[in-house]
């Protein structure tokens, strides 16, 4: 070999030129050999994809660490396996859905004959649908696990693969960690079933669509606030994603008779390029620029923008001084908690066996707005999955009223197992025709939050490191901490610190340790880190599980006493998160 590669590396390049793989990608691998590119092959080779907190995710391309044929296939069948074993005596079924990343369609063509290959029933959506609708499907008919090809907001290089259990939630602890044993245990490709039977795969399309439609409508709270507001203007980008196919569907079956949907962005663009932004993620303020300039247009009320594969949103609304603003991820999961207590316990329905769900990274005023409001609050780790195992495990004991996350996924009733885009749009447009209806904005109903129950604000450092080197500088900052952790955080004491990793929990004035809860509530060993000081600052160290990322959530508070304090309260509480960057060397 003309590179010099590391053992492990080069012994799964020469597999891949080796074995029973197309002349295409033989070429293709050659050709990186030949150029003399071993960062390239590297990258590509130096481990397999992995089931992190969203599935299988990587960029499209040739080898064992990309989206392709062979990986996806490995990963599929492995996940047949799987199911086989789990369920010997069913007529096992799965749901396969897709989005509008390249290779998205193919990709799960291949998924449905690899299933069908192994005796298993599939049932493959038409064309591209949303993944709260795969999630729904799987409960509606009655499927042992299904799969939706995604990944979700990351740039238009990626592809990834999500798959899910029974329940409709994305799969856990251990049937991940039993899935990717079984993808191990496949020893060449050879042993995966490539050649479909097409009489066990049904296509499936607009009869789901109405039954998860039919859904999103009962979760209705105001209708009256509907009707007398339903000329309230909302502004809606898809940003080219699966959000077209049921958002506008959905507002129109509600009543709302002003919906302004983004042409430039509500082609679902099939071959995944995504032109009009460069992160298809509306986390980012460039994604949603389209929708803030035509809302500016219009005078709008409402701005929401789904990702490519409809399970985050962004919000926007105009703020105390008249101009519109995009939320961020806790001030939605915030507006629509305190939306459903409110409504909850207007109807009499709280009776002190509810609870809502937040991840550990999400902010803590949800926690103190759920103990106003006599409501357990359950802190999983992140990834959505967490808040729908809690879900499965408290089913028939209590009852789940919502969830959330600051990454912009939000959860209302439990017919759905996933963060759900579609359903979180039309309550946030009736909060919105609700809010108005008594001559407000929900800027100004988050500001009564805020005096209500605590000014909380969250600031998100992200810092990103690629290839198997960025992998190893990530790893290292995390050890860091671990050995260095910070005494004090912008001049408060650090009193805590919490390590998913060795699942203990230590409180630095006494030095006592205490065991974390293991295996339940949403809360199993991972790479994590968080710091509590004796001001009620959060800082919290994690490794992305589905990016080349590493993420600092960096969680402040104050008091705010009446709406003329807060631009001053709110600079301060900014200028606090930057001084904690600041010190800890991350900005």
């Amino acid at each position: 070999m003309s590179v010099q590669l590391e053992e492990n590396v080069e012994k799964k390049v020469h597999s891949w030129l080796e074995g029973n793989y197309d002349k295409d990608t033989k070429a293709a691998i050659q050709k990186m050999i030949d150029d003399g590119s071993s960062t390239e092959l590297t990258d590509a080779f130096y481990k397999d994809l992995e089931f992190g907190t969203g599935g299988l995710r990587g960029l499209i391309g040739i080898g064992s660490n990309r989206m392709n044929r062979y990986t996806v296939g490995k990963a599929t069948q492995g996940l047949a396996n799987y199911l086989n074993k789990n369920f010997p005596d069913d007529d096992i079924k799965v749901v396969i859905a897709y989005d509008s990343r390249i290779k998205s369609d193919e990709f799960s063509q291949i998924i449905a004959d690899i299933f069908s290959g192994n005796g298993i029933t599939v049932y493959l959506f038409d064309s591209l649908r949303p993944t709260p609708e795969l999630s729904f499907a799987i409960r509606e008919l009655d499927c042992k696990s299904g799969v939706v090809v995604t990944a979700s907001h990351n740039p238009k290089e990626y592809n990834g693969y999500k798959a899910y259990w029974v329940d409709g939630s994305q799969v856990v602890a251990p049937h991940d960690r039993n899935i990717i044993d079984e993808v191990n245990a496949i020893g060449s490709v050879e042993e995966i079933k490539f050649e479909g039977n097409p009489d066990l795969i049904h296509s499936i399309g607009e009869e789901i669509d109405k039954k998860y439609v039919d859904h999103i409508l009962s979760l209705s709270i105001s209708k009256e606030a509907i009707k007398n507001q339903k000329d309230t203007k909302i502004v809606f980008t898809p940003i080219h994603g699966t959000g077209v196919m049921l958002v506008p569907r959905v507002l129109k079956e509600m009543g709302f008779t002003n919906v302004t949907v983004i042409e430039k962005q509500a082609e679902p663009n099939g071959n995944g390029q995504f032109p009009t932004v460069v992160y298809p993620n509306p986390e980012e303020s460039e994604a949603m620029s389209l929708a803030l300039e035509k809302a500016k247009e219009i005078d709008a009320d409402l701005i929401m923008g789904t990702d490519p594969d409809a399970d985050r949103v962004g919000i926007g609304a105009k703020n105390h001084h008249g101009e519109l603003q995009l939320l961020n991820g806790n001030q939605t999961a915030s507006l629509l908690i305190y939306y459903l207590l409110s409504a909850w316990k207007k109807a009499g329905k709280l009776t002190g066996n509810q609870f809502i769900c937040k991840t550990i990274v999400t902010t803590d005023l949800i926690d103190n707005m759920a103990d106003g409001f006599g409501v357990k609050c359950y802190n999983t780790l992140t990834g959505f999955k967490y808040i729908a195992q809690v879900i499965r495990e408290k089913e028939g004991l209590e009852e789940f009223i919502g969830g959330g996350e600051e990454s912009y996924g939000y959860l209302i009733g439990d017919a759905v197992r996933d963060k759900d885009a579609i359903a979180s749009c039309a309550i946030m447009a009736e909060l919105t025709a609700y809010a108005k209806d008594q001559g407000l904005s929900l800027f100004d109903m988050l500001m009564e939050i805020y005096k209500q129950y605590g000014f909380y604000y969250e600031g998100l450092i992200s810092i990103t490191k690629k290839g198997k080197s960025g992998a190893d500088e990530i790893q290292q900052m995390m050890a860091d901490f671990r050995a260095n952790p910070p005494k004090s955080l912008a001049g408060a004491p650090v009193i805590r610190m919490d390590d998913y990793q060795s699942l203990k929990n230590v409180d630095t004035r006494s030095g006592a340790i205490f065991n974390i809860p293991s295996g339940q509530m949403g809360v199993e060993q991972s790479n994590v880190l968080q710091f509590f000081t004796n001001d009620g600052t959060k800082f919290t160290c994690r490794p992305s599980g589905t990016e080349p990322k590493i993420k600092f959530y960096v969680g402040v508070r104050a008091n705010l006493e009446n709406n003329e304090d807060f631009d001053a309260e709110y600079a301060g509480l900014k200028e606090k998160v930057q001084t904690i960057g600041r010190e800890l060397g991350l900005v």
